[in-house]
């Protein structure tokens, strides 16, 4: 018999000073939410859209060539690798950066094959993109936080910052990397196309699987059932068995799997609690960043997306909010894209317009004068949005129990909300 589960070790981190009341959970009667599936061990399969609309859209960069100056009225430096995505239309930052590791990145006449060089107005660049390689999974001694495990399912709260999967520029110390290396599977190497970054996350169905390069059994093989963007912290999980990941994959199909998250947020949302029904495509001018847009289409690739929200506390005098999220769908920087729409970015992510500055004018402004040297330090340690994925709820594939996980969120995350209740905390009435 399997029984509920609410559990998380710290081994190492202090405990945090959190009320479990906050977080008002509706444990009595949890709500289940639809949320798409993913495949195993996946990664993103792109075909290039950023493209502007009078060009066709590129399904392939190989041997495609850049020469160009640097333009003169460009003020101060820029990085080698922003700088080439930024000129060739479409591709995607981590697909320059393989080149440029490959090699095939000239400035002035010199090889460079840091990813991060600066350029100065003036310097001539020379870059031609590589071919594709297949992407290869080395099991690593990484250490994970296993909230669960038995023979058929694993439950890893994942820190922030930890990339899913390997991509072009994060080849290494991956969740995966680390879940082969803990199962004791071999390598396992992606099929030969196009990955995006982990920062860029994706919707779950339009990801490609992970084909083994030593083949091993199937049924041994570990399944990314679903995945979080690399600087959100929280639960996951892992099946281990085809079967289970087929049993997990169904219960996504069928929307009984829980998911909360929650969030700080730059201000508070107009109303405590509702829902937003707003599709979400990519930025044509930003290929990293998603966006919401009202309507049935954003020039044909917008896709449905349904977000419910509760305000649980007011902070700062309302320069901030803790926020509860329960997803209807799972889109790629669903919540991220959402709450910016509604006005309200995540603390701290800098692509969707949380930024430091933008923190920093809500906050001042709501608090007493003898609190801005703190706020300052505060917000000049942001690092990441700061999103966790608190509550992960489903039936065990195989005994058929229900199963319920929570996490607290990181020491990082705690750091900062304890330090906005400290200014001022309020509850809202909430109109459920």
């Amino acid at each position: 018999m399997v029984p509920l589960y609410t559990c998380c070790p710290f081994p190492s981190s202090k405990a945090l000073q959190i009320s479990p009341s906050f977080l008002l959970l509706s444990s009595r009667n949890p709500k289940f939410l639809p949320f798409t599936i993913s495949r195993i061990l996946r990664a993103i399969s792109i075909s290039t859209s950023a493209a502007k609309h009078e060009e066709p859209i590129r399904t392939s960069y190989a041997g495609v060539q850049l020469e160009e100056t640097v333009d003169e009225t460009k003020q101060g430096k820029l990085r080698l690798d922003s700088w080439i995505s930024s000129r060739i239309q479409g591709i995607s930052r981590a697909r320059v950066q393989s080149s440029i590791k490959s090699g095939l990145v000239k400035v002035n006449g010199r090889v460079v094959d840091k990813v991060s060089h600066s350029l100065r107005a003036g310097d001539k660049v020379n870059c031609v993109i590589s071919d594709l390689q297949p992407l290869k999974a080395e099991p690593e001694d990484i250490p994970l936080d296993i909230v669960f495990e038995d023979d058929h399912v694993l439950v890893v709260n994942k820190p922030s910052h930890m990339v899913v999967h390997p991509a072009p520029g994060n080849a290494n110390g991956t969740l995966v990397n680390g879940i082969l290396h803990h199962c004791s599977l071999p390598t396992v190497a992606s099929s030969e196309k196009e990955v995006l970054y982990d920062t860029e996350d994706m919707s779950d169905d339009e990801q490609d699987i992970f084909h083994g390069a030593s083949a091993g059994p199937a049924s041994v093989r570990p399944g990314i059932v679903h995945r979080l963007d690399k600087g959100t912290s929280g639960l996951l999980v892992v099946a281990k068995d085809e079967h289970s990941h087929a049993h997990l994959s169904e219960q996504f199909k069928q929307h009984t799997i829980q998911r909360v998250y929650i969030s700080l947020t730059c201000g508070v949302p107009s109303a405590s609690a509702g829902r937003v029904d707003i599709p979400i495509g990519r930025d044509s001018n930003n290929r990293i960043r998603m966006v919401a847009v009202p309507g049935l289409s954003h020039h044909g690739r917008a896709r449905h997306a349904a977000s419910r929200y509760k305000v649980i506390e007011v902070l700062a005098g309302g320069g901030s909010a803790l926020v509860q999220w329960r997803l209807e769908t799972g889109r790629t920087h669903q919540i991220r894209a959402h709450a910016k729409y509604m006005g309200i970015p995540l603390l701290g992510d800098e692509v969707y317009g949380g930024t430091k500055n933008m923190a920093l004018s809500l906050l001042c402004p709501r608090t007493p004068p003898y609190y801005n040297d703190e706020l300052s330090r505060l917000v000049s340690r942001l690092e990441r949005p700061y999103l966790h994925a608190l509550v992960l709820g489903f039936e065990h594939p195989h005994s058929g129990e229900k199963m319920r996980f929570s996490c607290p969120p990181p020491p990082d995350f705690g750091e900062i909300l304890n330090h906005l209740r400290k200014i001022g905390i309020e509850k809202p009435i909430s109109k459920e």
